[in-house]
């Protein structure tokens, strides 16, 4: 059966050769909305598929860019990639993702790979731990991202949330509630997202005039969280209200409460960094500080977009303001 080609669809649809050359590649701006269904009514009709090796070759771009995310498992970094894959396929653009479980030899090996495989652009939710490799996209104008996390000392587009102020809401939402004695749960502080939530919190408790612990000021292996929470309650003077840093931290948070006969939102009042899944009708209903992921995701593929296509030279930092859902596990009022 003789292969389809472009020139066949032109001819069913009555056009040239070019114009429908620009629709396949997208420059259809000032294109007639009849002239675009007659191209993809043929398309469709003849069973048409684009030669992207030979259109790859022709515009030196493969239409592949690459995510790799730092560990898939956090909702936020699921929000994020689902937004790019979006933004993305619009332009008929396809995505290879990649998960480096915050490993350092992983997020090489895929940074390598993905160039190898020629890809157009690099969305990287860094480690931190490959700065030599990120300086080598910096200095070859390689067409990059960074998302969630920033990294000092490079210029390259980044987009993370104001972690600092999220805190500060929380805090200041928990102190209006009555509570003086607050602590903060994380993960341990090897990357920037974590920094920023603990220095907001010291700032946010010193600004209130609150009690600051660091007793009450724990960043551990997810697997000592539990561990973490019995010495933080052991003597019976525990914190009131607690900051879970992210959405594994939570997890751990309801382990240890469900162990002891914790009751959140009545011993303890509850905050929980990230977008939980189903937070409005847990019981009881959670807190949350919610960031805005799916806009972070497409903002990120706007800029990598605008980079491939030569109309950006600048690299800036984008920050996106979270949000405060208050709901009933942070709604408890203590003495």
């Amino acid at each position: 059966m003789k292969r389809v080609t472009m020139a066949d669809v032109a001819a069913a649809a009555g056009i040239s050769k070019s114009t429908v050359s620009q629709y396949l590649n997208g420059r259809y701006e000032y294109m007639g909305q009849d002239t675009k269904d007659r191209i993809k009514r043929a398309i469709e009709e003849l069973g048409y598929h684009p030669n992207y090796i030979a259109r790859s070759l022709k515009q030196k771009k493969t239409s592949l860019v690459g995510i790799i995310a730092a560990n898939i498992v956090h909702t936020v970094s699921t929000e994020v990639s689902r937004a790019i894959e979006d933004y993305f396929q619009e332009k008929d653009i396809q995505v290879i993702f990649c998960n480096s479980y915050e490993d350092q030899e992983k997020e090489k090996k895929y940074i390598e790979s993905l160039r190898a495989r020629q890809v157009d652009g690099l969305v990287i939710f860094p480690t931190g731990k490959n700065v030599e490799l990120y300086k080598k996209l910096e200095d070859e104008r390689f067409p990059v991202v960074f998302v969630d996390r920033k990294m000092e000392g490079l210029h390259v587009n980044t987009v993370v949330a104001d972690n600092r102020d999220a805190i500060h809401q929380a805090v200041s939402h928990l102190i209006a509630e009555g509570h003086k004695d607050l602590a903060i749960l994380t993960p341990p502080l090897t990357i920037y997202p974590r920094v920023e939530r603990v220095a907001g919190f010291r700032e946010a408790m010193e600004r209130h005039g609150g009690r600051l612990s660091d007793r009450f000021i724990q960043s551990v292996q997810i697997s000592g969280m539990v561990a973490a929470l019995e010495a933080m309650f052991a003597d019976g003077n525990g914190p009131s209200a607690l900051i879970a840093g992210n959405d594994l931290t939570f997890f751990e948070v309801m382990k240890f409460a469900r162990k002891h006969g914790v009751r959140i939102g009545t011993d303890l009042a509850l905050v929980v960094f990230d977008n939980i899944e189903m937070a409005a009708i847990s019981e009881p209903a959670l807190t949350v500080i919610n960031q805005p992921a799916y806009e972070m995701g497409m903002k990120t593929a706007e800029l990598l977009f605008e980079q491939i296509s030569e109309k950006c030279d600048s690299a800036g930092l984008y920050v996106f303001r979270t949000e405060l859902e208050i709901r009933e596990s942070s709604q408890t009022r203590r003495g």
